[in-house]
């Protein structure tokens, strides 16, 4: 806490990112609540979670910012279209659907444990999953043509990293589809440069 007061403290320190998750003996909301919203690098402070809602944020998180700028530039629209979110965390889930919603999408949130999980999926023009349960979206539970982010990343026993979804079956079926690694990942770090680049314009 007191590293934070210190960084928040220096004017040359733009931004700021505490990296999760702590160890169990750090209380991580005080800890993130603590950081100046001004230099709130990562868009984990309340403020800046609370302000999505009205579509205001200052700095949105990094992971759902990058996913909406990776259909913006790959000239996907979301107004109009069914998006639906499989993940419900503070990080990703949450903030995706109201980053979607903001855009004009028709959005269903759904969670690992969703009853029927498939026949939600399968109505979606825009599938993002993000769940931590590695391979769990296959084939048959995606829409032919659909665009599906794979922001899931799970180290396999071979030592390999995998997704949520099932990349090579799933591939078939998606008009478009993220890999993991390579494909969120590197938004989510390229946000946080541009949300910290950001930061630094408005400390002028």
């Amino acid at each position: 806490m007191a590293r934070i007061s210190a960084l928040n403290n220096n004017p040359k320190i733009h931004g700021i990112l505490v990296q999760l998750p702590l160890p169990k003996q750090f209380d991580s909301s005080r800890v993130i609540a603590a950081i100046s919203v001004e230099k709130d690098a990562d868009g984990f402070h309340l403020y800046n979670v609370g302000a999505l809602v009205t579509g205001n944020t200052v700095f949105p998180p990094c992971t759902p910012f990058g996913v909406m700028k990776m259909l913006e530039k790959s000239g996907i629209a979301v107004e109009g279209q069914h998006a639906v979110v499989v993940g419900r965390s503070n990080i990703v889930g949450k903030p995706m659907a109201l980053m979607l919603l903001e855009k004009g999408a028709t959005v269903t949130i759904c969670t690992s444990k969703t009853r029927d999980l498939a026949e939600h999926t399968k109505r979606a023009d825009i599938l993002v999953v993000a769940t931590g349960r590695p391979r769990m979206i296959t084939a048959n539970m995606v829409k032919a043509g659909a665009v599906v982010i794979d922001v899931g990343i799970n180290r396999m026993p071979d030592g390999k990293l995998a997704g949520d979804v099932d990349f090579d079956t799933v591939k078939e079926v998606a008009g478009y589809i993220t890999p993991v690694p390579g494909g969120v990942g590197p938004m989510t770090i390229t946000m946080l440069l541009g949300n910290t680049i950001a930061a630094a314009e408005r400390s002028k």
